[in-house]
């Protein structure tokens, strides 16, 4: 039991679905003392050796708190070890880290008396919060049925894990683009325009836009000016004038944009100079139809990158693809139908539609690939596709994203409104991390597609449901 010292800190007790989401979670809570039941390390014994693809992070989880106690005596590891010298910076852990053997707990002390892991978690919170008075004592978890109980049974103190949450809400999540609400030429009163060759280059004060970042687009309501931000300085923002007609008059593979959101995507998924495009929006806004129209326009047309790649995350194809026959290819292509769909709908007037499509998916080199066989590979000179990004988390996206060598382009989409994983939500899935890591990086851009244009049937099903 953590030793009552520093009356100031507070005591955490963490659910094992903390160190699921984020394995090395212990480690960010700075100067307050953690502590772990051991119902926990049984969950994620239990879970390690599993076929799920979270096994991997509680087999992390549990080497790294091994570290932490190797050389500890079976009493120090009830009282505490020291996290110190840990980590890095402020954050850095300075508290201590200790197992609490719930098993050990009188009947008399358990206010659940069923034997289910998660009252027995419970009860170890309880029962610290009655031994270390005055101490707060906080129980951590991300599973909301547990913090209820926990409440109603008398716990003071249960929290979320918000420390990896970049947004508080996902109503602030960076949307890629500022519409101001008058003519920009009215909100501007001091600029010094120039040209170079084609573009033309305003240069605008910041007060303007103060949280204006790199490729932050720039409209206005009425339709009449389209930019970009192309740099940012403490004082001035350069801003390239596209042309709000020009923008929605681009062109890619025979298709055209019916709204600003995809003219503004297709301009980002055309620009060589941009190495991740990231495209969030409700189902029916036309994210992998603009990806799949550009990356065919870019490879086949363009002969700017060799090959497309696509692949996406389910449950099912984190786990296994299973070891019936077939190829990789063959076994992601059900999961893929809405790159085929997508490719469908490019080819509808075409007279064989069929043979224009296995033509095409030659021709660019189309290939499918599971998450699973990402990890290793280095991708060079392709446009790598990854559709239903929201289902995946930050340590997932990380290890699809260092695998993009050198000319490589990832295009990523996702509806934060439909994630499937019991993991994550939509202020904790990777995609919302993805955009506000990536957010004031030269090399990326974000649209979010706020229009759905599949059809009239499907707006009104986006927004009465």
């Amino acid at each position: 039991m953590p030793k009552k010292e520093a009356l100031g800190t507070k005591i955490y007790v963490l659910d094992t679905n903390i160190l699921l989401h984020e394995p090395l979670a212990f480690l960010s809570f700075k100067e307050n003392d953690v502590v772990v039941p051991m119902t926990v390390l049984e969950e994620l014994d239990y879970i390690k050796d599993s076929k799920k693809d979270v096994a991997r992070d509680a087999r992390v989880s549990i080497r790294a708190m091994e570290d932490l106690l190797h050389d500890a005596t079976p009493e120090q590891m009830v009282d505490g070890v020291s996290m110190l010298g840990l980590g890095a910076g402020a954050t850095a852990p300075t508290g201590s880290l200790s197992i609490f053997v719930d098993h050990g707990l009188p009947v008399d002390k358990h206010v659940f008396t069923s034997n289910e892991n998660d009252n027995r978690i419970i009860n170890s919170a309880l029962h610290l919060q009655a031994e270390c008075a005055p101490r707060q004592v906080v129980l951590v978890t991300k599973d909301i049925n547990m913090r209820l109980k926990a409440k109603g049974a008398g716990l003071a103190l249960v929290e979320d894990y918000r420390t990896d949450q970049m947004v508080s809400d996902i109503k602030y999540l960076s949307k890629g683009y500022h519409k101001f609400n008058d003519e920009f030429w009215n909100v501007v009163k001091s600029v010094d325009s120039r040209t170079e060759g084609r573009d033309t280059i305003h240069t605008i004060e910041r007060k303007v836009l103060p949280d204006a970042y790199v490729n932050e687009f720039l409209i206005d309501e009425v339709g009449k000016f389209a930019g970009i931000v192309e740099s940012v300085n403490e004082h001035h923002l350069e801003v390239l004038d596209l042309g709000y007609e020009r923008l929605m008059g681009r062109r890619a593979w025979g298709i055209t944009p019916k709204n600003i959101a995809q003219a503004m995507s297709l301009h980002s998924l055309l620009d060589p100079h941009i190495d991740l495009v990231i495209l969030t929006g409700p189902a029916g806004s036309g994210k992998t139809l603009l990806a799949l129209a550009a990356a065919l326009e870019m490879v086949v047309e363009k002969n700017m990158y060799d090959k497309i790649i696509v692949t996406r995350s389910t449950p099912e194809i984190a786990e296994s693809i299973g070891f019936l026959p077939g190829t990789e290819e063959e076994k992601m292509a059900p999961w893929l139908a809405a790159i085929t769909d997508s490719l469908e709908v490019l080819h509808k007037h075409d007279e064989n539609v069929k043979g224009s499509m296995s033509y095409i998916m030659e021709k660019a080199n189309i290939q499918f690939k599971s998450v699973n066989f990402m990890r290793g590979r280095s991708i060079q000179n392709a446009i790598v596709i990854l559709d239903e990004s929201q289902n995946l988390t930050a340590s997932q996206l990380k290890t699809i994203i260092t695998r993009c060598g050198e000319g490589t382009k990832l295009i990523c989409s996702g509806n934060l409104a439909q994630i499937d994983s019991n993991y994550l939500s939509a202020v904790t899935s990777g995609l919302t991390y993805l955009v506000e890591k990536f957010k004031n990086f030269s090399g990326s851009a974000t649209i979010n597609l706020d229009g759905v244009v599949r059809s009239r049937l499907a707006e009104f099903a986006e927004e009465q449901l």
